[in-house]
């Protein structure tokens, strides 16, 4: 794992919350259904400028959160993206003001399936209305707006946080100078989906899902387990798994006593990883979540050439070569819509044995190609920020 060149932390962070759409005013969902209140959870690091313009929107993966950097007292390990974001590193927070929040239909803040339901006084469970990358989107947009930004010098995020900044380019292009969208797609290819399925059928098909009414009761874990596991073996490539587990036995016996147990160290690591993502993460939003990438498609009815039509921000897309769950010719057709619609793009393929793991994983890579980016749309931002200003 490379590190960002600069190895300064923000310290201790604290998650905020915003709440809107208050009955009557709901969100109206691309479903067609309404939504509100809603409640987004969400940090921010630096200081806002003077005129507001050094703002960077992270978004991130399906199981990510808003605690993107820095630490939250007695956590034994910093945010998520801590390696990309403080002073001195690829968003660099001595010059830019980063925000970061948890998607709408999460389990970390924002409201979702595992919310209370305003008009029962229980959990939405499936009772919460089908989202879309784009409803995720029109949330972050309210927030955006909340800290009084217009315009943000760029969106970032990798996986599912690359569909959202993809999403946020078409959908509010006036909001937005640059993007950096790593290893994602224009939309989901069969073969993503159909392992998002085996996910929310393990979920399903578990005993205690009971329809997805199991909130305070026992949790459908085996079934989120499991999906999990399936995840973790689509992260990571056929090298890095060589690499971290080999055919290494887990005990010098190189038999487990249980039959059918742990006999591997690639079978004690997906269930020690399955077990652990239990006990921070919701099932219902596993299902939402998931088929919300699945819904997502950018390209819709347009061809190729009309998707960035009439977009004015520059691109940084990012690809890894060993990554065959996002593989880089998704990325090179979001190059090729960008060169058809005249937008000025860049695309950088790193070479990683990582997997699709890599895009947090190869930070110091990133982090160069990053900051040369940014400082390139950036121009001569101004960067000194008044006491007054959101932090």
């Amino acid at each position: 794992m490379m590190m960002a060149e600069n190895g300064k932390g923000l310290g201790i962070t604290e998650t905020q919350y915003l709440t809107f759409a208050q009955p009557p005013e709901e969100l109206r969902l691309e479903s067609g259904g309404k939504l509100g209140p809603i409640t987004v959870a969400y940090e921010t690091y630096g200081r806002l400028n003077v005129d507001r313009s050094n703002a960077i929107l992270v978004v991130h993966a399906l199981s990510g959160d808003a605690h993107a950097a820095g630490w939250h007292e007695g956590d034994k390990s910093p945010g998520w993206w801590d390696d990309m974001i403080g002073p001195g590193k690829g968003l660099d927070t001595d010059k830019y003001f980063v925000i970061s929040s948890n998607v709408l239909g999460g389990c970390k803040g924002t409201t979702g399936p595992s919310s209370l339901n305003p008009l029962t006084g229980k959990p939405y469970a499936l009772d919460f209305p089908i989202i879309t990358v784009g409803d995720m989107v029109s949330v972050q947009r309210r927030l955006v707006e909340h800290l009084g930004i217009e315009k943000l010098l760029t969106v970032i995020g990798g996986s599912m946080g690359g569909m959202q900044v993809l999403e946020w380019v078409v959908s509010h292009p006036g909001m937005v100078r640059s993007a950096i969208p790593i290893a994602t797609a224009l939309k989901h290819a069969p073969q993503q989906i159909a392992f998002n399925e085996v996910g929310r059928q393990s979920i399903m098909g578990d005993a205690n899902w009971n329809g997805g009414n199991y909130y305070g009761g026992p949790l459908p874990a085996k079934g989120l387990a499991v999906a999990r596991m399936v995840g973790h073996i689509t992260y990571m490539s056929d090298i890095s798994m060589a690499e971290k587990f080999g055919r290494r036995f887990r005990s010098e016996r190189g038999h487990d006593p249980e039959k059918f147990g742990s006999d591997f160290e690639v079978e004690g690591y997906l269930r020690y990883r399955g077990d652990n993502f239990v006990k921070r993460f919701d099932a219902n939003s596993y299902l939402y979540i998931t088929k919300a990438m699945d819904y997502f498609d950018i390209l819709g009815d347009k061809e190729l050439r009309e998707v960035f039509r009439g977009v004015s921000a520059k691109l940084l897309v990012i690809a890894f070569k060993s990554d065959w769950l996002y593989p880089a010719y998704q990325s090179e057709e979001i190059i090729k819509a960008c060169k058809l619609a005249g937008v000025e793009a860049t695309y950088a393929e790193i070479f990683s044995t990582y997997g699709h793991d890599a895009f947090l994983l190869e930070v110091e890579e990133e982090t160069h190609m990053i900051k040369y980016f940014l400082k390139k749309v950036s121009g001569h931002l101004e960067v000194k920020t008044p006491n007054e200003a959101p932090r």
